[in-house]
């Protein structure tokens, strides 16, 4: 795996890893999640295409978010690792998802498109835990201001978001220590920022239908079903999309040991001749 960067438009140095051999296919993935919890994902892809693995600025060794941070500076990067690459193809996960759609939406540069839980809202976006989570950082408490984003954001367990505040960030010290949290901690502060453009899209899901690649739009058989729902109204939306569900698999069903069985399907959708 060969890591490479490209600079966007603003001059941000874009960071992404390269493996595989065959059409091109750039990868994005979510908030609070770097180029290394899909490396499972981009290995089970890059039997069939050459992968590009991009860390979204702010993460790795891009450039920072900057001062104009918006979903259009995100839309920028993407293009920029597609100019350079010449790849026609593109899956995204969660937020990722959202800015390939984006990107599809503004610039037909892709042929096909796969997306996993796109970030792209459907109906009313939870602000409310915003504030606290960002006095939280400020004060140097990371855990304070993730047990917000666990009980604010929406997608969690209802029983684990009506847990006390101080019983979840003391369970949260003790539980969320290896690998995973040391590379999910600097990018908390990216991570507000990223769902604040996610509520910034609120009303424009319409837009969407400017869409005219194919799209395979996934979620997890494990997903609330009120996150099910808006993924409905996103495959509804876009002219030419199919909605999956894949049994047994949550929101980070990119993700580890899973990561296999959305390559599968992923594979099946981009190889297809006819898909769309």
């Amino acid at each position: 795996m060969k890591q490479r960067t490209v600079f966007s438009a603003d001059g941000t140095p874009i960071s992404y890893l390269t493996s595989g051999a065959g059409p091109g296919l750039i990868v994005l993935g979510g908030a609070l999640r770097t180029s290394q919890d899909y490396l499972p994902l981009a290995s089970a892809l890059a039997r069939s295409f050459t992968v590009h693995v991009v860390d979204r600025r702010g993460r790795g060794a891009s450039g920072p978010q900057g001062p104009d941070y918006s979903l259009g500076k995100e839309v920028e990067d993407l293009l920029a690792v597609q100019a350079e690459t010449g790849a026609r193809l593109a899956f995204g996960h969660s937020f990722g998802g959202l800015v390939v759609l984006e990107g599809a939406r503004s610039f037909p540069v892709f042929e096909r498109v796969a997306v996993y839980e796109p970030g792209v809202p459907a109906g009313p976006v939870p602000t409310g835990w915003m504030d606290p989570y960002r006095e939280r950082l400020a004060a140097g408490d990371p855990y304070g201001a993730f047990v917000h984003f666990i009980r604010g954001a929406g997608g969690a367990p209802a029983f684990l978001a009506k847990l006390p505040y101080w019983y979840l960030r003391m369970a949260l010290r003790v539980g969320f220590r290896g690998p995973s949290w040391q590379r999910m901690r600097p990018l908390l502060g990216a991570g507000l920022a990223e769902h604040e453009q996610v509520a910034a899209q609120q009303g424009r899901l319409a837009a969407f239908a400017a869409v005219t690649a194919p799209v395979l739009v996934l979620c997890g058989g494990r997903t609330p079903r009120a996150s099910r729902a808006e993924f409905d109204a996103v495959r509804d939306t876009l002219p030419r999309a199919e909605l999956e569900t894949l049994p047994g698999l949550d929101h980070f069903g990119p993700e580890g040991k899973t990561a296999r069985t959305v390559a599968e399907r992923v594979l099946r959708f981009l190889r297809s001749p006819d898909a769309g």
